[in-house]
């Protein structure tokens, strides 16, 4: 069955911060090495452009690394953390905003067996796709796909709208991960939450 994809409307508003809650309960899909994987989104993190110590685009900063954030929304920026873990984002806002926001957890809901190998894990535990690491790793995501389109349906990367609603009571937020050297920035409760999912990382508020 095919699902619609999100559409340029959704990626490129300006808001980061509603797009991070509005991206839970969508799907990520990815087509890669010819297997299909996917899940439902219910972790995230916005960062915003200019005025976000903790993005990497902060005061407007254009380097090799944060030249696909400048683009127009709905693509991929995926950079390597610790020189080990590849990170993906959905880059928002129009072009020349540079803001992203980071998916840090899906709930497996296809091709569990292929994440498992990618994962190397012989039972399925929430730590299969909890933490923006592992899911990259369980889905297959590198920075190789670094810039790719969302929106195409041969994009090896896509994220469809299935239906699925998180009303903005099941939301929890919290302060973002990894970002305490980011000055008042790290106190802004940009981490949203799907509420009791086992499939999230540690939460605190």
């Amino acid at each position: 069955m095919n699902h619609p994809f999100l559409t340029p409307d959704f990626y490129q508003s300006e808001d980061v911060v509603q797009i991070a809650k509005d991206l839970l309960g969508k799907y990520l899909v990815t087509e890669i090495d010819g297997h299909v994987a996917a899940g439902k989104i219910v972790e995230t993190e916005a960062y915003r452009g200019p005025d976000d110590k903790a993005c990497h685009a902060w005061n407007n900063r254009l380097t090799d690394r944060t030249r696909v954030m400048y683009e127009a929304g709905g693509v991929a920026y995926v950079y390597l953390c610790y020189g080990i873990h590849h990170l993906f984002n959905v880059v928002t806002g129009p072009q020349g905003m540079a803001h992203a926001v980071l998916i840090r957890a899906i709930e497996p809901t296809h091709n569990l067996e292929v994440m498992q190998f990618r994962r190397d894990m012989t039972v399925i535990k929430p730590r299969l796709t909890a933490g923006p690491g592992a899911m990259s790793q369980a889905l297959g995501i590198r920075t190789a796909l670094n810039g790719v389109s969302l929106m195409d349906s041969a994009s090896p990367i896509r994220i469809e709208d299935r239906g699925d609603r998180i009303a903005e009571s099941e939301i929890l937020s919290g302060p973002r991960v990894g970002v305490e050297s980011a000055g008042e920035c790290a106190l802004w409760p940009w981490r949203f939450v799907v509420k009791g999912s086992k499939w999230v990382s540690a939460f605190r508020k």
